[in-house]
């Protein structure tokens, strides 16, 4: 895969949820010679599990971390399973509905936009996050027709603070999870050190929708997935 218009940032904010899809986005980055400012977010929701993979992810890149935390969102943005314990999370695969239940209201539009204060701030010229075709179903800000507004957004938000060469990448945006994981084996992401699962137990259960998502991907890409499920994941176990 080549860098967007074939010119590495200089210095990238990354959204570092510690998941698959931001992790391969930060190695493909750092691959192709930018520095890294890792930004992850409190925000209220389920487990704060994932955080920790964040952190482990800048370690081994040498990035700078740092967690915004934005932990009331998740008692005013109620009525997500990743926000709210009165709701179930989905199993299996994703269906519409099951999607729906895991949409945290502006959600990327609440990061983005503070990721991009932050690189204002600290001089970088460039944010990027993970969003992938996956997604585009159901999370609105996901969408091409959302990263497209929104970096229009940014760029009018701080006239004379960014350079014409400031940028959004949203590198899979139109890719799927399997796409993401043969560019992560590529650039040498450590799978085993990253987490999926909405549930944040001690292992991945392996059943919830975002669980099924990652099973699935390793095998559509034909890439060993180390991951460790736990023993209800329909045999998956491993």
């Amino acid at each position: 895969m080549e860098m967007t218009e074939h010119v590495s940032p200089r210095h990238a904010v990354v959204i570092a949820s510690g998941g698959l899809d931001s992790t391969t986005v930060a190695y493909w980055l750092a691959g192709n010679g930018s520095r890294l400012t890792m930004l992850s977010f409190d925000y209220g929701q389920r487990h704060r599990k994932e955080l920790d993979f964040a952190v482990l992810i800048a370690d081994r890149l040498g990035a700078r971390h740092e967690v915004v935390d934005l932990g009331g969102l998740g008692r005013l943005l109620s009525g997500s399973a990743l926000t709210d314990s009165a709701v179930a999370v989905p199993d299996g695969h994703y269906t519409a509905k099951s999607m729906r239940s895991t949409v945290v209201p502006n959600r990327n539009t609440i990061m983005l936009s503070v990721a991009v204060g932050v690189a204002v701030a600290s001089g970088a010229d460039a944010v990027a996050f993970g969003a992938h075709a996956g997604d585009h179903a159901v999370y609105p800000d996901c969408r091409s027709e959302f990263f497209d507004l929104f970096a229009v957004l940014a760029r009018v938000g701080n006239e004379g603070f960014v350079t014409e060469d400031f940028r959004l990448l949203a590198p899979f945006i139109n890719q799927s999870k399997a796409d993401i994981v043969r560019v992560g084996e590529q650039v040498g992401v450590p799978f085993a050190e990253t987490w999926s699962c909405y549930r944040g137990g001690a292992l991945h259960c392996g059943t919830c929708g975002t669980c099924t998502e990652r099973i699935e991907a390793f095998e559509l890409a034909g890439v060993d997935d180390p991951t460790v499920y736990g023993a209800a994941s329909s045999g998956v176990a491993r």
